[in-house]
């Protein structure tokens, strides 16, 4: 549904050779499908949901919704895109029903289907019971609600999710997750920004990490993690930790422990080398006489696949 081809942008008085906000951003996203974004501080998705959601002109490059540039599909049906933005978007003063009723008027919703998209929505976010609840009277997780509801007003085709879970208990979360994976299983296309990896890993399909303006990897979910190095996490007895160590140091990268690296028995963690597989591990070990107390195989996540793109320093 969604093309981003090449897109480039740079802030009026941006510092003279510093990085454009964006450049070279190419990503697709589809009909029934959820696109997870992701980046550190500073990458630039902010940037990027904002020229998606018509906030700020097109520089460089092009955005096309079925083949048609973005601005003629806005001019023309602008709801066909909604936001749920990570700040709470909406009235405090009015209650949830008149809330809902004001963006509908904005959206443009008249009756007949009035009356059905506003039951429709506070049935989707299960808000019926607070209907004649002022916004400031809700709490976090019913206000994250209510944004939800307010972007499904005028049955979008493409929905942009910035950090929608920020500040929520667990039970408002996993409601909010599923709904959006609902979204998409109905046919439309979601593109979901967050920080929280798990909820990446939990309900998208394919993934683009962004750093620095920049498109650092893009792919399906499964075929990124595939990539991802094997890895072991290993305790054992009767050897010296020093010979552990070096032992395991032959398959592959250690990762440091501190004050556990030379404790007896405490467990390691070794990213295996390319095409190393844990049985010549498990093989050595027992070649060397050493008996294994605790074993994990798994391969690295998305977290830890994400660490190693954009690195571990902090960002402002």
């Amino acid at each position: 549904m969604l093309a981003v081809e090449h897109l480039g942008f740079r802030y009026a008085g941006a510092p003279p050779g510093s990085a454009d906000a964006l450049t070279e951003v190419s990503l697709q996203a589809h009909r029934g499908s959820v696109l997870g974004l992701l980046g550190p501080n500073g990458a630039g998705k902010t940037t990027l949901i904002s020229h998606l959601s018509g906030l700020v002109p097109l520089q460089r490059g092009a955005i096309l919704i079925d083949g048609e540039p973005l601005a003629a599909v806005r001019a023309r049906t602008p709801t066909r895109i909604t936001v749920a933005p990570q700040d709470f978007a909406f009235y405090p003063m009015l209650t949830v029903s008149e809330n809902l009723a004001c963006f509908a008027s904005a959206a443009r919703i008249t009756r007949p289907r009035l009356r059905e998209r506003l039951q429709a929505c506070m049935a989707a976010t299960q808000l019926e019971r607070f209907a004649t609840t002022r916004a400031d009277q809700l709490s976090g997780g019913l206000k994250r609600r209510l944004n939800l509801a307010i972007a499904l007003l005028p049955e979008p085709e493409l929905i942009l999710f910035d950090e929608p879970t920020v500040g929520v208990d667990p039970q408002t979360r996993a409601f909010v997750l599923d709904a959006i994976k609902a979204l998409a299983n109905g046919g439309a296309a979601v593109i979901y920004t967050t920080h929280y990896m798990e909820e990446i890993e939990a309900i998208a399909d394919r993934v683009l990490i962004l750093d620095h303006g920049l498109v650092l990897r893009e792919g399906a979910l499964s075929e990124l993690l595939a990539e991802g190095a094997m890895a072991m996490t290993l305790g054992a007895e009767h050897i010296e930790p020093a010979a552990l160590r070096s032992l395991l140091g032959a398959f592959g990268t250690l990762e440091p422990q501190g004050a556990a690296d030379n404790v007896p028995g405490a467990a390691l963690r070794l990213r295996l080398a390319s095409g190393v597989k844990p049985a010549s591990v498990f093989a050595a070990l027992d070649a060397a006489g050493a008996k294994i107390a605790h074993a994990e195989v798994s391969r690295y996540n998305l977290e830890q696949l994400f660490m190693a793109l954009t690195q571990r320093s902090l960002r402002d």
